[in-house]
């Protein structure tokens, strides 16, 4: 997977521009002070499966480590800096959630919990004429998260599969954990 080449394609398809990476830089001082309230709602919600309970305490401290990581992930939505780099760390994300079995099932619904929270704070600490803007850009940069992440997946499950694994999740652990021993 090329994460900048793909990037670059993805900020064409949603019509992201250099306009709503300034929105999203400018919002950073009120988005992220809320970063660790959302990533708490984040991993509540994942915590509610019992699926993914499992996943999420496996290991004794993995949660508080999400917990941190959440919150740079997030803090990174509104840096204004979205470049090779950036994907190449999404990417990233996408494989470490594969090798550990979180799915984009599981995933996907979970940004639902980032989405809601971060918009209701959009529109009610702006002025009415910043909302749209502000959740225009929000909304362009999420598509394009989802978008790289998921393709992260798809290059996990490619890689496993092509190596034998026939079922879906153990193929998408070992192509996940066969990329990131590989980077």
């Amino acid at each position: 997977m090329d994460a900048p080449g793909l990037l670059e394609v993805l900020k064409r398809r949603t019509g992201f521009t250099e306009a709503h990476a300034q929105v999203l830089k400018g919002l950073g001082g009120l988005m992220t002070p809320i970063a660790f309230e959302v990533a708490l709602a984040f991993y509540d919600y994942l915590g509610r499966d019992e699926e993914m309970a499992a996943i999420l305490h496996a290991v004794p401290g993995r949660v508080e480590r999400l917990y941190a990581t959440f919150v740079r992930w997030y803090e990174e939505l509104f840096s204004g800096t979205y470049d090779g780099a950036y994907a190449e760390r999404r990417r990233r994300i996408g494989l470490v959630h594969a090798r550990i079995g979180i799915g984009p099932q599981h995933m996907i619904p979970a940004m639902g919990i980032v989405q809601e929270l971060s918009l209701e704070h959009l529109r009610t600490a702006l002025r009415s004429f910043e909302v749209f803007p502000a959740v225009e850009a929000f909304e362009k940069i999420v598509a394009i998260e989802l978008a790289l992440i998921e393709e992260s997946y798809l290059e996990a499950l490619e890689l496993g599969l092509r190596a034998g694994h026939r079922e879906v999740r153990e193929a998408l652990v070992a192509g996940a954990r066969a990329l990131l021993e590989a980077s």
